[in-house]
């Protein structure tokens, strides 16, 4: 059964909202608030700060060591929408699945089945965690208020695209960021805004109309983000293919 979309925390431009339909209980959205707001170094500033606090907020209630962010560009589900989460609205949204040990089910094992076969995590589960959650994201956000915004620089950080070894479909790619190797130092929103100017530009690509994009929880390589072209007349799915790849275990996704 569906239920409304529970707005669980609001900051400056994004929302984290529990969804419509939540595959299970660590599912969460970061939704732009205002379709109109850009994506720009304050936005990508906030966005990071609302998928810092999502991921301990999950830990803390859920007991989350891991975390992969699904969301998609330019692109919507169709049909059975299999490995894709159900769009909720056309607004910018990024789906969270906190990962814990002991999940009864995966987003993996949902994802895998047509929307009309998946069976939402129920309601009243949600209701009992949501409090916690939305207690832990007020606590968190003052605990770790955002950064402040970076000074504007028309030089984006570095970035590798690569095709992977084992591909799902043909217009697979993965972006990552060249990370310093300092401990401690992560995703600026200057990566943010390289990562976004990639992904625009591989729906330039002849045969690709948008994307579906995974982010797994980092490995000892570094944070990827794995695009995958999609278009209306695709003769197979690509996102079906990547859950059905070796390198994409449950652990994953």
């Amino acid at each position: 059964m569906n239920v409304s979309r529970r707005l669980l925390f609001a900051s400056a431009c994004w929302e984290i909202a529990r969804p419509r339909t939540a595959l299970n209980a660590g599912h969460l959205l970061i939704r732009l608030t205002n379709p109109a707001i850009a994506f720009d170094l304050r936005s990508a500033t906030d966005w990071l700060h609302c998928h810092n606090i999502a991921r301990q907020a999950l830990a803390d209630v859920l007991g989350a060591s891991r975390c992969t962010v699904v969301f998609a560009h330019q692109w919507h589900p169709i049909g059975a929408a299999i490995g894709e989460p159900e769009a909720e609205s056309s607004t910018p949204t990024f789906h969270v699945f906190g990962r814990w040990d002991a999940e009864p089910v995966t987003p993996g094992e949902q994802l895998r089945l047509p929307v009309q076969r998946r069976v939402p995590a129920a309601a009243d589960e949600l209701k009992e965690y949501d409090g916690g959650l939305r207690s832990a994201l007020r606590r968190l956000a003052v605990e770790r208020p955002a950064e402040p915004v970076p000074p504007v620089d028309d030089t984006l950080p570095e970035l590798t695209a690569s095709a992977p070894k084992f591909k799902a479909g043909a217009h697979h790619t993965v972006l990552a960021p060249v990370l310093p190797p300092a401990p401690g130092d992560g995703l600026t929103p200057g990566h943010l805004l390289a990562l976004a100017a990639a992904v625009d530009g591989l729906t330039a690509r002849p045969g690709v109309t948008g994307l579906s994009c995974v982010v797994p929880e980092p490995g000892p390589g570094g944070q990827e983000v794995h695009a995958m072209g999609r278009s209306a007349g695709e003769s197979l799915n690509p996102m079906q293919e990547f859950l059905d790849l070796p390198k994409v275990s449950q652990a994953l996704l």
